[in-house]
């Protein structure tokens, strides 16, 4: 089977071509932007004639999109995460290769949830921010574009090679800075908000399962468990062998639960995240935050996935539990102390 992986170089990509690439039956094919690429393509300024003569060419069985993008304005967001997803779809309509199409979408599509219920995949989306707009816009094409396709929902994922900018990653770094200066307190805010996390390793069995299989639509990918990321913070402590103390700050008014508290050093520049130790000096105070929204994914303070779909129609169940994915996680960042 011929696989054309699009996003290799990314978070999620980079495992998924890990895992395609151990299946002795898989001929994997990279297409991206980087020089590692078998094929430099740019979906956000190419053609879907350009693709659609690659395709013809390379005769894939299935496409997997690995790519997008998290950060950036509204207009980045959108050309990285729904029109790249457009010329995939145009592209493959032209062509004649009747590929299968396996799209990762995100949890951040549905927006906030109720606490305490797990989100299936026939609830109403509702993303709370541009970023789960833009990919709630790639998942409509995929869904409308008439191919063999399947959209996987992934919610929050973890592991190895998690972004130090990332809630856990935040976490882990002030960890590795609270034991590299020998503090023994770790003064954390904002972990009221609660996630379903889900190893990334997880997420490429997952991927794979679903190239494999016929299920088209949506399936959710998750751990089918909500965490708070106090939780997460106290698991991350005993597998870094932490023996200080963790203090969590009470956020101010107009802080949510899922946002961390921000310093502003000396009076000047950039607002940063404050998860961490606040140093002792007399120049560090609390400030407003400049995010307008309390939960800058969009998801609100709660988030679960229901994942029977991806057991009953792929096969899938998770088989990483957070502790294991946080020690990777702790030993990455164990290396910079």
């Amino acid at each position: 089977m011929r696989v054309l992986l699009i996003g290799a170089g990314g978070y999620l990509g980079r495992f998924v071509a890990d895992r395609l690439l151990a299946d002795p039956a898989v001929q994997l094919t990279v297409l991206g932007r980087g020089d590692d690429a078998d094929v430099r393509f740019d979906l956000a300024t190419g053609s879907p004639g350009a693709l659609t003569r690659f395709f013809d060419a390379v005769h894939p069985g299935v496409v997997v999109n690995c790519a997008g993008t998290v950060r950036g304005g509204a207009r980045d967001l959108t050309r990285h995460n729904t029109v790249a997803v457009a010329t995939i779809c145009e592209a493959l309509r032209r062509s004649g290769c009747g590929a299968r199409l396996v799209q990762l979408g995100c949890g951040a599509e549905y927006g906030p949830s109720q606490p305490g219920s797990s989100t299936a995949e026939d609830a109403v989306p509702r993303p709370g921010g541009p970023y789960g707009v833009s990919k709630l816009a790639a998942t409509e094409l995929v869904l409308g574009s008439g191919l063999d396709a399947v959209v996987l929902r992934v919610f929050s994922p973890v592991g190895p090679g998690t972004p130090a900018g990332s809630p856990l990653g935040r976490l882990a770094e002030a960890m590795r800075r609270a034991m590299q200066s020998g503090d023994t307190e770790l003064k954390l805010g904002g972990l009221g908000v609660q996630r379903d996390f889900v190893d990334v390793r997880d997420v490429a069995r997952a991927v794979h399962a679903a190239s494999l299989s016929a299920a088209q639509g949506v399936v959710n990918i998750g751990s089918g468990r909500a965490v708070r990321l106090r939780e997460a913070a106290s698991i991350l402590a005993r597998v870094a062998g932490f023996n200080g103390t963790l203090h969590e700050l009470d956020s101010p008014p107009g802080f949510g639960p899922g946002l961390p508290i921000r310093e502003h050093h000396g009076g000047h520049g950039p607002l940063r995240p404050a998860i961490g130790h606040p140093r002792g000096d007399s120049d560090h105070t609390l400030s407003a935050p400049a995010a307008p929204h309390p939960y800058p994914d969009g998801c609100g303070p709660w988030q679960q996935a229901d994942v029977r779909t991806a057991r009953d129609r792929l096969g899938w169940r998770p088989r990483i539990n957070l502790e294991e994915s946080l020690a990777d996680i702790w030993m990455e960042a164990a290396c910079r102390m």
